[in-house]
């Protein structure tokens, strides 16, 4: 049985990484797949993720953590994808009608406040970290205003991870949080 995939989302310090390696615990089959290990894998040419020209990079890279979640859910592990996802990348993710042997996809979005985001973003200490102001900042204004997707926005500004990550399961439970399939 294909299980679902889990694409947990925000800007950096908004509590991802936290709260995927929590929900994917939560299950007796399940991967964390922490997407900015999959940038790293780049060894000669990488363009960082958050500049305009690495979009072709991005796009790549995007296709590979998109077909490595898909692997792990048809062979039955829910799949946590953590990462900057935006709308400007989850068509990779929805499903087209009539597809078979395709994940259910969740798309979760934490969106905690600017000052917020940046606080704990640069209170990170992991050396790969990204704790520089100016991207966070331009990566928080990207998830600033969601269209179509701002029902998937859970604010955590206020959360601890244990309430966030309730959340997070309380909106993959609903199953209100899923990604309606494209005409193919």
């Amino acid at each position: 049985m294909v299980a679902d995939v889990i694409v947990l989302t925000g800007p950096p310090g908004a509590g991802k990484s936290t709260t995927a390696r929590e929900l994917a615990r939560q299950y007796d089959r399940a991967v964390h797949l922490h997407t900015d290990d999959f940038w790293r894998y780049i060894a000669a040419g990488a363009i960082p993720p958050y500049l305009p020209e690495s979009d072709e990079q991005n796009q790549t890279v995007m296709r590979v953590i998109r077909d490595a979640a898909f692997a792990y859910a048809e062979g039955g592990f829910v799949t946590v994808v953590d990462g900057i996802v935006g709308p400007w990348m989850i068509n990779h993710f929805v499903p087209t009608e009539n597809s078979q042997n395709v994940p259910a996809v969740h798309y979760v979005v934490l969106r905690p406040g600017r000052t917020e985001t940046l606080q704990r973003a640069q209170g990170r200490t992991a050396p790969e970290a990204l704790v520089e102001a100016e991207p966070i900042d331009v990566m928080w204004s990207q998830f600033e205003d969601l269209g179509d997707y701002e029902g998937h926005v859970i604010d955590s500004t206020d959360q601890s991870p244990s309430k966030t990550g309730s959340a997070v399961w309380n909106a993959v439970l609903s199953r209100d949080f899923l990604l309606p399939p494209r005409s193919s």
